[in-house]
């Protein structure tokens, strides 16, 4: 491929991406009395992760992608990973937001909590942590997720609260999460109540060596389950113990597990099956009956 039909490509898009039609909502929030944050968030491109990030979030809000052509009435709140230290905006954020709205599907990106940091020294501080202090590195994160945990609570909240003015069904609102992403969506389901039970979880590599497997409500929704063997962040066992603890007590679990993925696969295209997670994600939820499909 030639290179100015790569430029052309990747700027079609963006294009697309920038298309889409999105509102911004800040959440209500606690603040937080054992974390302090200074600055505002900052947004850039890291060469270290090859992404688009945000860091140093401090006050929680929506992104709402609302679909064009076909609305089925289904919500997925995206959770995008980052180690707590930041948000991928776009492999686990805007491309997902873009291929859920193609489905009639109503996206939500949360912007949580993060571990307060200086911009432009984020990863890096994430990386030297968990190289050389990992048990610093797991300080600054069990202080900061519970806070993480209580905005994806907050999100679907609003969202259920406000269903009839975005046109979505409040019985049908998802929360999916990608790694520090997937912790949220645990803590989501460890401690939703009954106004903000999120109708199915889908934590995608979720970060449970820093945020334990613990046991499920005893009405916990639908989960389906998304991992690699040869995760490098040694991810596989804790997803197989997740949808373990879900079959223990009898309720709906689907687990995906691939062979070769690696982590923070997202929505990138490898040439590997995790190319395709999402399309059985679609797959599982039409046959749940929490997706519509359009024919």
């Amino acid at each position: 491929m030639s290179l100015l039909k790569k430029v052309f490509l990747v700027t079609l898009f963006t294009s697309t991406l920038i298309a889409q039609k999105m509102e911004t909502i800040k959440l209500p929030f606690t603040k937080a009395n054992d974390v302090t944050w200074t600055g505002g968030e900052n947004s850039f491109f890291t060469k270290s992760w090859n992404s688009d990030i945000i860091t140093n979030v401090s006050e929680p809000s929506i992104n709402i992608y609302q679909p064009t052509n076909y609305k089925n009435g289904t919500t997925v709140v995206i959770a995008p990973g980052g180690g707590l230290y930041a948000l991928s905006i776009v492999n686990e954020g805007k491309k997902v937001a873009k291929w859920l709205n193609d489905k009639g599907i109503t996206a939500v990106i949360l912007k949580y909590r993060l571990v307060p940091t200086q911009k432009k020294e984020a990863i890096q501080e994430y990386k030297n942590l968990s190289k050389n202090h990992p048990e610093k590195l797991q300080e600054n994160v069990s202080k900061v997720i519970p806070y993480s945990i209580k905005d994806g609570l907050t999100a679907i909240s609003y969202l259920r609260k406000n269903a009839v003015t975005y046109g979505i069904n409040p019985h049908k609102i998802g929360f999916m999460g990608f790694s520090a992403g997937g912790a949220v969506t645990m803590g989501v389901a460890y401690n939703y109540t009954e106004k903000n039970r999120p109708d199915f979880l889908v934590p995608v590599y979720p970060w449970t060596s820093k945020y334990p497997v613990q046991k499920p409500q005893t009405d916990s929704p639908p989960i389906f389950i998304v991992c690699s063997s040869n995760d490098p962040l040694d991810l596989a066992m804790g997803s197989i113990h997740i949808y373990k603890s879900w079959k223990e007590f009898d309720l709906n679990a689907e687990l995906h597990m691939y062979a070769k993925g690696g982590h923070g696969f997202g929505l990138k295209t490898t040439g590997k099956p995790t190319d395709t997670w999402i399309e059985r994600f679609y797959d599982w939820g039409v046959n749940e009956n929490l997706i519509t499909p359009k024919n």
